[in-house]
């Protein structure tokens, strides 16, 4: 984005404008407005105590600084938070999955599917099943894409066949990704993952959440706080271009839902690993760990 104005004060002032107006596209997922709250906070900074020649280029180098800072940052935390979350995954073991929360949709490496991706990388021998993902089908087209990019043996289902799989004993664990978490352990992630945690409850299976600690929230108390976005009928009434349903007909797309804190085994961070019970004292104790756990992964 290109910013024609001619002072500092007013470079920060239409950078404000557009992070609102990117906050507002996305109001469930809580890491892009954790990154544009940095972004501005390191902007002020810089303006405040810019001195007179600091130049408008300046100001843009600053952002561009932080924000290949903020890559760095999510790569490696991913690589951490993956090799944490692979010593819970045993050996052979056949993990369900949902939506995409791998390299395409991080910096990279994954927060999900980063756990899948150590776990292979130590030669447990695992195997996924990935949802399609319905109505965009992140699962068919992301991440399938990824764990045959990687050799990691997947098979794509329905979305409603995960409780037939549970039922038939054909996994062993899920592992999501997360969206937003609130501060009781309630997440909201891709809709359907409620769905399958409720089922993954019922056949006493792992239900393990994988994001980074920016995923969290703990200014909300519970995940009824939480926003789900909702988007377009049309995704849900059309494929590919092509109208699938009666002309007429309503449809509901909430992009998201939410899973209670309460169906959740643990919740795998970049800084470690959280169990049950949730609360902000465990939380903050977590975020502000200064050593990891485990050393830095290879690269």
């Amino acid at each position: 984005v290109k910013f024609n104005v001619p002072t500092a004060p007013e470079f920060y002032h239409q950078a404000q404008i557009i992070a609102r107006e990117l906050k507002d596209a996305r109001p469930t997922a809580v890491n892009l407005s954790w990154a544009l709250n940095r972004m501005l906070s390191v902007l002020k900074s810089t303006v405040d105590q810019a001195p007179a020649s600091l130049s408008i280029n300046d100001l843009r180098s600053t952002l561009l600084a932080e924000a290949q800072l903020i890559y760095q940052e999510d790569l490696e935390g991913n690589k951490r938070l993956g090799h944490l979350g692979q010593t819970l995954v045993p050996a052979g073991a056949k993990i369900l999955t949902h939506c995409n929360a791998g390299a395409l949709a991080t910096a990279g490496y994954g927060t999900a599917l980063g756990v899948v991706r150590a776990a292979h990388a130590a030669g447990k021998k695992i195997s996924v099943y990935a949802t399609e993902t319905r109505p965009l089908l992140q699962g068919a087209r992301l991440t399938t894409f990824e764990l045959l990019q990687e050799e990691i043996p997947v098979t794509l289902i329905t979305d409603g066949m995960s409780g037939f799989l549970m039922a038939r004993k054909m996994v062993d664990l899920i592992i999501v990704g997360a969206d937003r978490i609130a501060t009781n352990g309630d997440v909201a992630n891709k809709i359907g993952t409620y769905n399958i945690a409720l089922g993954a409850r019922e056949h006493n299976l792992p239900f393990y959440v994988a994001a980074p600690v920016s995923t969290l929230d703990l200014d909300l108390n519970s995940g009824q706080e939480i926003p789900i976005e909702e988007r377009e009928p049309v995704e849900v009434t059309h494929f590919a271009g092509k109208k699938i349903a009666p002309g007429g007909v309503k449809a509901w797309n909430p992009a998201f839902d939410l899973t209670p804190g309460q169906y959740i085994t643990a919740i795998i961070t970049d800084r470690g690993i959280m169990s049950p019970p949730y609360n902000k004292e465990k939380w903050q104790k977590l975020i502000e760990r200064i050593q990891y756990p485990l050393p830095n992964p290879p690269p």
